[in-house]
């Protein structure tokens, strides 16, 4: 193993410094980077001229001149990475610093959201091939993948930004609308569980009254205002959770780990109204600190009730755990939805259409928390809906190709049950090219979505790598894509190592 990746990083290291080079060249020799010094009429633009020559080594002809910024980027093993400064004179590394942080923080929400709903629906379309649902779900993958992305952006502009903000200001659901989404949620529903035509349309009626009485309670209590989940919600829901990661995970005969899940929302649900004196206070390090502490609390309730096989009681109970404890975060950040729309500085607009961070707003941490989420909500959005759809595609076509394998017959044969059969052997064995691609988009999205950066107004890696080409500029380019390229290596080295981890069959060597 360790000599497998040692060869690869080598292979890597040599395949980096070529693109690099060719990338740097292109970009050098794309244009004039004194274009717009020549044509000011300032009276010292022949000093200008002269010190941006100097500051980027522009007297240097290019194919030399690269050596000057690799040496700049091998200071980095030492830990005083130089990679030079852009037309204006700033750091690029400080300039790919903000960049990072802002795309990282964008794209990593979106991709995880899509890589969990993406799967689970492929899975599911795949179970229940060639039916209504199926259908339904094949008809609107292509059509999020085959749309523009900008002209998403623009959409989710108009309908969800602007056209919520304008709702809020008398936030009441009509009867009609009520009872459209009441119908269309007992279809979905109908859809997706199937059945012979009486359990077919119980669900269908189940589904949309209980749609409906959901809407009418949101509704008549102005929820959209002050929204929150409470301590009922809380409850429902890590019972909920509790019951349906047990089924998924070790099956509902396995009661060691069902009394681990149940033992963990008891738990959270007593500390509920403790917890809300510690939230007054709170910071991201306390934040983080009560993270740990519900993942180890978890677990070793876990490994309390123990069972036959003690570390599925631990996953199950550690799983249950931070599902409730992120539905007790949101139920917070909802407590102070109506402080950060009242605030002088939202005005009762909270859904934002550009930027990352709302200027001067001030606040505690939950409020910045909220006015992040606003921020997010938009362009996450965007890319989900673009990325779900591929995801939902391979993951079923993997699917169906593995449950028609002969080992899938011989499980069931065996008596194994269909939990079993779909998680222990079909699910494991999809997901080995489903790898590959999660690998690559996951490195190409923190390269930037230089679209919806555009869109949106955020200064992340797609506007770092734009700037850079529109003033000719190589540093922040070739900042760009050293990040870029070295994820790329990075995750289809993970992607390698992953398929070992999936499939015993193969070896890494």
């Amino acid at each position: 193993m360790a000599t497998f990746i040692i060869r690869r990083l080598i292979a890597s290291f040599f395949v980096l410094l070529a693109a690099t080079y060719l990338m740097y060249l292109l970009t050098a020799l794309s244009g004039d980077p004194l274009e717009d010094l020549r044509a000011s009429t300032a009276p010292n633009a022949a000093q200008l001229i002269e010190r941006r020559i100097d500051l980027l080594h522009l007297d240097v002809p290019p194919y030399l001149r690269y050596f000057i910024w690799l040496a700049g980027v091998g200071q980095c093993f030492i830990g005083q990475c130089d990679l030079g400064v852009n037309v204006q004179g700033q750091p690029v590394i400080t300039l790919l610093s903000q960049a990072f942080g802002q795309t990282l923080q964008l794209v990593t929400i979106a991709a995880i959201i899509a890589i969990v709903v993406g799967v689970i629906v492929g899975i599911t379309t795949a179970l229940r091939q060639y039916s209504g649902y199926d259908y339904s779900v094949t008809f609107l993958a292509f059509l999020f993948f085959s749309l523009p992305i900008f002209w998403v952006a623009v959409l989710l502009k108009q309908y969800i930004a602007i056209g919520f903000n304008d709702f809020l200001r008398d936030p009441v659901i009509p009867a009609w609308l009520i009872a459209g989404l009441a119908l269309l949620g007992g279809i979905i529903w109908m859809s997706i569980l199937g059945g012979n035509a009486r359990k077919r349309l119980m669900v269908f009626g189940i589904a949309a009254v209980a749609t409906a009485g959901v809407l009418v309670y949101i509704s008549v209590t102005d929820w959209f205002r002050q929204p929150s989940i409470g301590i009922v919600g809380i409850g429902l829901t890590a019972v909920g959770a509790a019951f349906g990661i047990t089924a998924v995970s070790t099956g509902l005969r396995n009661r060691k780990a069902l009394y681990s899940s149940l033992t963990v929302a008891a738990i959270a649900l007593a500390l509920y109204y403790p917890l809300q004196f510690v939230f007054v206070g709170m910071s991201l390090p306390l934040f983080l600190g009560l993270a740990v502490a519900t993942v180890v609390v978890s677990g070793l309730v876990g490994w309390f009730w123990g069972g036959h096989d003690r570390w599925q009681s631990v996953r199950t109970a550690i799983i249950v755990g931070v599902i409730i404890a992120m539905v007790i975060a949101l139920d917070e950040y909802m407590s102070y939805w109506e402080a950060y729309s009242n605030s002088s500085r939202v005005r009762g607009r909270p859904i934002a259409t550009i930027g990352s961070a709302t200027p001067n707003l001030g606040g505690n941490f939950w409020v910045q928390g909220v006015d992040t989420f606003t921020h997010l909500l938009l362009p996450t959005i965007a890319l989900i809906l673009v990325s779900v759809a591929s995801y939902t595609r391979y993951t079923r076509s993997s699917m169906l190709e593995v449950l028609n394998q002969d080992y899938i017959r011989t499980a069931r044969a065996k008596g194994l049950t269909e939990r079993t059969v779909m998680v222990r052997h079909a699910f494991r064995n999809a997901l080995i090219p489903i790898a590959t691609i999660i690998a690559f988009d996951i490195g190409a999205l923190i390269g930037g979505a230089v679209i919806t950066e555009r869109v949106f107004a955020w200064t992340g890696m797609g506007a770092l790598f734009q700037n850079g080409l529109e003033h000719v500029d190589p540093n922040p380019v070739m900042a760009f894509f050293l990040v870029t390229g070295t994820l790329a290596v990075v995750f289809n080295l993970i992607a390698d190592l992953v398929y070992a981890a999936l499939d015993p069959r193969i070896r890494i060597s």
